[in-house]
């Protein structure tokens, strides 16, 4: 039977159970069908709709803002609904997302549910989050090019020497100094061109916004088409307007990103009015809609619609409540019949709203649900005291409350209710209120441990839903013993600081709360201190006022060295790093981490022989870790080991075979050994496994030249400018094999590019030197010559090439004293027939 067919047969109960709207869809219907007050807002917001973009009555950004308790996300709710009513397609952003890449994926979530998804958005925010991850993890272990192009050993240069490259580069301003900053951010940017695929790939992870947006624009724009408007709800701005109030600014007023559909309406709603500095002079296209307490009439209309008419009753309630739209709603929802049971909500609004409902087991359900941040049934189960058959009926009745709002899959409390009920159960029984946050934080460590399974402590990192489990069972477990409990949860903050700035910060606001919730006044002012850290100076400040204030043990201090060595270390400051790793290596000498980031912190600075010493030991403590055998196999290559080299490869292939770095050092590696098939075959695999690694494609062009395969060579390098048309060394690998065959123009191009990227570059300035001196162009070949030997004295490749010259401009003395000095550097490079010239008195 077909599908279709099956779907129209069956009985009318079959149907009608079909078309029923689901339990979450009902209870927003009721709630919606009692929204009371806020009428003018609400025909503000109408009107609006009526009016077409041109009109210049129309305006395009609304911001609601008032005190905590006003109700501007009931009334944000509530102008969705009249949105949706006018076939509007909507959007809602809430704290929850912690960046601006998180609002983007919130809303095309949003708009999926609703039949239009944008699909090359989710794609582009799939890419964001696989190329930050590789950013900030990638240990390529390949240091640049060597041969008549490389002189230097600037490794960083070629960003292909396992790095940990961190993409919020903006966020040490306050702790670097500006011109190593400067320098960081060009390293970066050319390490991430060259292991990306495309400039995109690279803006990905350092401008997200820039590739994200223009994308967002363009598939809003296809939209528009279909639908009369797009309306975009930014909830709690007091806590997303930081990350999110800037790029809103440049998203609807400049042309930054592209052109915004003029049916696009904003609604912004937070507790402060909007920055003035920033969006002061545009007030004639937004609405400014401040919430106060309900007026007396508004109060009235809700408690009347809730039944209460009695005056006495009616007056106590506007008396006790002031007006705050959640306590009116409280108070009025079990109807008292008496002003004698409605009490001042000061203590405790909710306890008091709880004694008016006679089902005590619903008063300890409606109080056990507050301890969590957020609930879902699962956490509900685990914070009552209920028979499982009431689990279901229960939930149900608490998601129906005033005071409950919907928050993506879950619910949570209003804060104005849930803080008088955290303070209720803290004072009334503080040994409960220590053992409920101990059950909650052993039930999301169990879920945490099934999540854990089969897999590696980096992999539970990078795993969003592992990480809301920690962060829940770090904020019931300080909760409960806060004392105990802040050294290991500010170790879990030095690891959360290894996924950005977004995920830190999250886990210093936990602390934040838990202090608050707790009455642990000392963490919340490690939260507190921790938030302005990551505000002042990111990562690299939060890491340091972790270790200046002591609050960390000595593995929590060795965790946040090696830290603070990854963040220096992906702006290039090694030497810096190199001392983070000391000190790491010094307070825990079992830690591999340690050993492998001094290692390549080392290897960035020419100390191969010391990196492969840290990696033995890294090796010794981590046997099994086929990355820190990849990179001890390329720095042996590098130092002439190649035999240990490829034993070290062979064994991390085995160990993962799916590890690219470790096919395409081999490939080099035996390049070296001179073994040319196996050569390709390694660095064929490597491209196979990850086509766009554009080390592995210049150094199989290199094998393509021992093999005499120039067409190949220039094959490989042509794919590989592509991939990286900013990355100097690429482009001076091309110019090489240009100049190889003779085509000095094109080479001089792809040179004077390399330079204008990078005019610290040596090894371009003595490739060019060389091709302007078989053009014919001594002089301009000497000028680039000396510039590559005054940014790289000890260049001996450099040295020979500039006795040519002194020799075909008649100065045997210069050349003489070249060829001297680059014999005493580098004994096994010569060019003889320049040693021979030298020798003759008569040439």
């Amino acid at each position: 039977m077909r599908p279709a067919d099956f779907r129209d047969e069956g009985t009318g109960d079959v149907r009608m159970a079909q078309a029923r709207p689901s339990m979450q869809e009902l209870i927003r219907q009721r709630r919606r069908a009692g929204f009371v007050g806020r009428n003018e807002e609400r025909a503000a917001f109408r009107t609006n709709l009526d009016l077409p973009p041109e009109d210049e009555r129309h305006r395009f950004l609304f911001h609601v803002h008032g005190n905590a308790g006003v109700g501007k996300t009931f009334l944000v709710r509530e102008l969705e609904q009249i949105a949706r009513e006018r076939g509007a397609l909507t959007a809602y952003v809430d704290e929850s997302a912690g960046s601006v890449p998180e609002a983007l994926a919130a809303i095309g979530r949003r708009f999926a549910a609703q039949g239009h998804r944008f699909k090359d958005l989710e794609r582009l925010l799939t890419a964001h989050r696989e190329r930050r991850y590789e950013a900030e993890t990638a240990a390529l272990g390949a240091p640049e090019p060597e041969g008549p192009s490389s002189g230097s050993m600037a490794a960083a240069r070629a960003g292909l020497s396992g790095a940990a490259m961190v993409p919020v580069v903006g966020a040490f301003a306050g702790a670097v100094d500006p011109a190593q900053l400067a320098q960081g951010v060009d390293r970066l940017r050319a390490g991430l061109s060259a292991r990306f695929r495309s400039q995109e790939d690279v803006q990905l992870v350092l401008s997200p916004e820039q590739v994200l947006a223009p994308v967002l624009l363009a598939e809003l724009a296809d939209v528009a088409r279909a639908v009369p408007w797009i309306v975009l709800f930014f909830d709690t701005y007091e806590r997303t307007g930081p990350y999110l109030d800037a790029w809103l600014h440049a998203l609807m007023t400049t042309d930054r990103y592209g052109a915004l559909p003029a049916t696009v309406v904003v609604v912004t709603a937070g507790q402060r009015p909007f920055d003035t500095a920033r969006w002061g002079g545009f007030a004639d296209f937004v609405t400014d809609v401040p919430l106060g307490p309900f007026t007396e009439a508004e109060a009235r209309g809700l408690l009347a619609d809730r039944g209460l008419r009695d005056e006495p009753v009616v007056a106590e309630v506007l008396r006790l409540s002031g007006g705050l739209p959640v306590l009116v709603s409280t108070l009025a929802e079990t109807r008292p019949d008496g002003p004698d049971v409605v009490v001042d909500p000061s203590a405790t609004a909710v306890d008091r709203f709880l004694k008016w409902e006679q089902d005590p087991v619903r008063r300890a359900a409606a109080l056990a649900g507050a301890l969590p941040r957020q609930l879902d049934e699962d956490v509900f189960r685990a914070a009552v005291d209920c028979a499982e058959e009431e689990v279901d009926g229960l939930f149900a009745w608490l998601r129906g409350m005033p005071f409950v709002s919907e928050r993506g899959e879950r619910v949570q409390y209003h804060d104005v209710v849930r803080a008088p009920m955290l303070r209720l159960q803290r004072s009334r029984s503080p040994r409960g209120w220590r053992e409920r946050h101990a059950r909650l934080a052993e039930a999301f460590g169990r879920w945490g441990a099934e999540a854990e399974a089969d897999r590696t402590p980096d992999e539970w990192w990078r795993d969003e839903a592992w990480r809301e489990l920690r962060l829940a069972e770090s904020y019931h477990v300080l909760c409960a013993r806060p004392r105990t409990a802040l050294a290991s949860v500010l170790r879990d903050f030095v690891d959360a600081c290894g996924e950005g700035e977004v995920v830190a910060r999250r886990w210093a606001q936990a602390l934040v709360q838990a202090g608050e919730d707790a009455d642990a006044e000392g963490v919340a002012a490690w939260g507190n201190e921790l938030t302005e850290a990551l505000g002042r100076g990111g990562v690299l400040e939060a890491s340091a006022v972790l270790l200046t204030k002591g609050g960390l043990d000595a593995r929590g201090r060795a965790k946040a060295y090696r830290r603070r060595g990854t963040e220096l270390g992906g702006h290039g400051e090694h030497a810096a790093a190199q001392i983070q790793f000391d000190r790491a290596i010094e307070l825990d000498p079992d830690s591999a981490l340690a050993y492998e980031g001094r290692a390549i912190a080392r290897g960035h600075q020419g100390d191969y022989g010391a990196a492969v010493a840290d990696l033995a030991e890294a090796a010794r403590l981590d046997p099994g870790n086929a990355r820190i055998l990849t990179v001890r196999g390329d720095y042996l290559r590098v130092t002439g080991d190649c035999v240990s080299a490829v034993r070290d490869l062979d064994r991390a292939i085995e160990l993962d075979p799916t590890r690219a770095a470790a096919w395409a050092v081999r490939g080099a590696t035996r390049h070296r050994l001179d073994h040319l098939d196996a050569a390709v075959s390694d660095l064929d695999r490597a491209l196979e496994l990850d086509p766009g690694y554009v080390w592995a494609l210049a150094r199989r062009a290199r094998v393509w030249r021992s093999r005499g395969e120039q067409e190949r060579r220039l094959a490989d390098l042509d794919r590989a400018v592509e991939l990286a048309p900013d990355v100097p060394w690429v482009l001076c690998e091309r110019g090489d094999a240009l100049a190889g065959v003779g085509r000095h123009e094109a080479a001089l191009a792809d040179y004077d590019r390399a330079v204008a990227l990078d005019s610290q570059y040596a090894s371009v300035y003595a490739s060019r030197g060389v091709c302007h001196s078989r053009m014919g162009r001594p002089t301009e070949a000497l000028a680039d010559l000396d510039r590559a030997l005054e940014l790289s004295p000890e260049y001996a490749w450099a040295l020979w090439q500039r006795a040519v010259i002194h020799l075909e401009l008649g100065s045997r003395t210069s050349a003489s004293t070249d060829v001297e000095r680059a014999q005493r550097l580098d004994p096994g490079l010569e060019i003889p027939w320049v040693r021979e010239a030298l020798r003759d008195p008569a040439d």
